[in-house]
């Protein structure tokens, strides 16, 4: 408990990690012992270990690092300390005074240029920061310049207080010979390197007053418009956090792509533009409301949410629109029937249980509002019967988060998730365990247990696989890497090389979507755990890799009804079985398992020994209640959807400029 406790105050993941961050405090500690003994060798041992770890950590244990820089141990301030230290060395060991001035002098030019460099990179990052940022429509005529070079512009300040390390290992190197001819090669390299890449990067600057205007830029973006005229509009907005709710957004993609109608995603955070799945599908960022009112966009008919958030009004007001909340699942959490959904024109849900659902809100949501549509998202998802099992029963743990409040905490996790894993691991099943991209956001007792879910899988992975899965790993990373499509630059350069995705641009996705999980499940093995946090692999690929599940109540489970899979609810709250399964319409398929989780060996018999399921029935006559019927299919019935709204704001939309030509008439001339 104190290991755990230990990683969650340092946020740190494990022992390795929690074992350098020990190194990294020692290392800061020994600096002054060595420094004031005085200590050389010591000295320079510890100065190593302080460098090396730092940049380890930087990769291996961002929270931690964030961690510091809260309390004001930035990178800067650990140079610092360094530089200080080594100074105090060189004086304890007689230094002649004009190699100290020197080293002064020269250590402090090199932070000035450091907080010069900062200054001119914030000046051209500014310039750079556009009213929008665009991807698959063609903005090469804004006249976007070009990014300075990766070198000069990203991490820049890890580059440049590195540079103090030729400075650093020049004095100690004379310290140790008593000549000090080394300290004036290291100063003069960390001086003019640092005054080199001042230099470069004005020139940088120069480059970047070339920007177009913020109007020049919207101007160029609204005549690419004009030329696409989009119809549909998925719109997404969800303030600071909104990278960790972009699955709300990417799970719609697809079903966008083949959408009879032309599709645009609109989106209102820089932070969630990088987090979005690639697509052929033009997208816009606009951050701005005032920007969001001077996108012209006369031929869109249907705007489509998939979250409720406060930035929905800047598109609410488009009236020539309908408004529909098609949100990110179905499931029996309030938020699947919130009041809130009364301001939009439609409300689309996949079954019969989402209309039902909404009955709960009494006067507030008309029933003619409620369209069925299906998850056409679950087209893809692999059927039980076309399951093929492995050696060991694939387990999918996936906890929802712990809520905003405590008031809505549905999630597993802090009352019964770690003695879970523990009870799973003594089955002897593979365990895929996919939390909530929000899990640990609000609670400390839910992040404490995603730690320690997470330490028991990395310790049975190591029992199981050893150095081989970990080979096999480490071979498969860079390939993953090259597949996933990352783009590179930062937004101005993204829009600068926006193009019109070709034909064969979602076709080309596809097959290296399809290519990087065959990678991934290849490179772990039949039987390793795998903890899943990324875009990739996707939830729906963990169905198709998973013969059972274990959740809490959420759309994850509605979802995986569509597999016919056998699927497990906890009921932590301690509810009797009749009370639960009233309570919550998915429980009508689901085995239930308490905090103590007395039943699950019995309930893994159900994968184990199929005809030991007593469920499956009930999970048939489930899946068409809460996603509706296969025929037509989902796709089908969600493009219906689309194109009937459209059209019906396109007839609306001609008869009240009908109504207006008579007024216009009629005014004196």
């Amino acid at each position: 408990m104190t290991f755990r406790w230990l990683c969650g105050v340092l946020r740190v993941r494990g022992k390795t990690d929690l074992l350098l961050v020990f190194l990294f405090a020692a290392g800061f500690a020994a600096l002054p012992v060595f420094a004031l003994l005085p200590s050389l060798w010591g000295f320079a041992v510890a100065s190593a270990v302080t460098y090396a770890v730092d940049e380890v950590l930087h990769t291996r244990s961002p929270a931690f690092v964030r961690r510091l820089a809260a309390l004001q141990l930035t990178r800067t301030m650990r140079f610092a300390v360094r530089t200080v230290m080594l100074l105090a060395l060189a004086d304890r060991m007689d230094a002649p005074g004009a190699v100290l001035v020197a080293a002064l002098a020269v250590f402090a030019a090199h932070f000035t240029l450091v907080v010069l460099y900062t200054a001119v990179h914030h000046a051209i990052r500014r310039r750079r920061t556009l009213p929008v940022v665009v991807r698959n429509l063609d903005m090469s005529g804004a006249g976007i310049a070009q990014s300075p070079p990766a070198l000069l512009y990203r991490r820049f300040l890890r580059k440049l207080l590195h540079l103090d390390l030729p400075a650093h290992a020049g004095l100690l190197v004379a310290l140790a010979l008593g000549s000090w001819q080394p300290a004036g090669i290291g100063f003069a390299l960390t001086t003019g390197l640092a005054v080199a890449a001042v230099t470069a990067l004005l020139g940088q600057l120069r480059r970047a007053r070339r920007m177009p205007s913020g109007d020049e830029v919207i101007a160029e973006l609204n005549r690419q418009l004009a030329g696409y005229r989009p119809e549909v509009a998925l719109y997404f907005s969800f303030a600071s956090v909104s990278r960790d709710f972009m699955y709300q957004v990417n799970m719609w993609i697809e079903t966008l792509e083949q959408l009879d109608r032309r599709p645009l995603i609109i989106l209102r955070e820089r932070a969630s533009f990088r987090h979005l799945s690639r697509t052929s599908i033009p997208v816009v960022c606009v951050p701005k409301a005032d920007d969001v009112a001077q996108l012209e966009l006369p031929e869109l008919r249907v705007v489509l949410y998939p979250g409720n958030a406060g930035k929905n009004v800047h598109m609410l007001r488009v009236a020539e629109a309908k408004h529909v909340f098609i949100g990110h699942g179905d499931s029996d959490k309030l938020a699947s029937s919130n009041r809130v959904s009364k301001v939009y024109d439609e409300i689309w849900v996949a079954g019969r249980a989402g209309r039902d659902r909404y009955q709960r809100v009494r006067h507030a949501i008309s029933d003619s509002a409620i369209v069925e549509v299906g998850r056409p998202q679950l087209s893809s998802i692999r059927l039980h019967a076309d399951h093929v099992p492995g050696p060991l029963p694939t387990v999918l743990y996936a906890p929802t988060w712990e809520g905003w409040s405590d008031d809505d905490c549905h999630t597993s996790l802090i009352p019964m998730g770690v003695p879970l894993v523990e009870k799973l691991l003594a089955q002897n099943v593979r365990v895929l365990y996919k939390p909530h991209p929000l899990t640990g956001k609000r609670s400390r007792a839910a992040a404490e247990a995603d730690r320690a879910i997470r330490e028991l899988l990395r310790a049975d992975n190591e029992r199981r696989n050893g150095a081989a899965g970990q080979a096999a790993l480490a071979a498969a990373r860079p390939r993953l890497g090259e597949l996933s499509g990352r783009l590179a630059g930062d937004d101005a350069q993204q829009t600068r090389e926006a193009r019109v995705a070709g034909p064969d641009g979602a076709a080309e996705w596809h097959e290296l979507r399809a290519a990087w999980h065959r990678i991934f499940w290849e490179s772990r093995g039949p039987v390793a755990h795998q903890v899943i946090t990324q875009q990739l692999p996707s939830l729906y690929e963990c169905f198709d890799q998973a013969d059972i599940l274990i959740s809490d109540v959420s759309s994850v489970v509605a979802d995986f009804v569509a597999s016919l899979k056998p699927y497990v609810l906890t009921n932590a709250d301690g509810l009797t079985d009749e009370a639960f399964r009233a309570a919550y319409t998915t429980a009508g398929g689901a085995y239930l398992l308490d905090r103590d989780c007395d039943r699950l060996p019995e309930i893994l018999d159900a994968v184990r020994e199929p005809r030991h399921d007593p469920m499956a029935p009930g999970r048939r006559i489930l899946k068409e209640y809460v996603l509706g019927p296969d025929r037509p299919t989902s796709t089908q019935r969600f493009n219906a959807a689309v194109n009937a709204l459209a059209e019906k704001a396109a007839t609306e939309q001609e008869e009240r400029c009908e109504g207006r030509q008579p007024l216009v008439a009629g005014l004196p001339g």
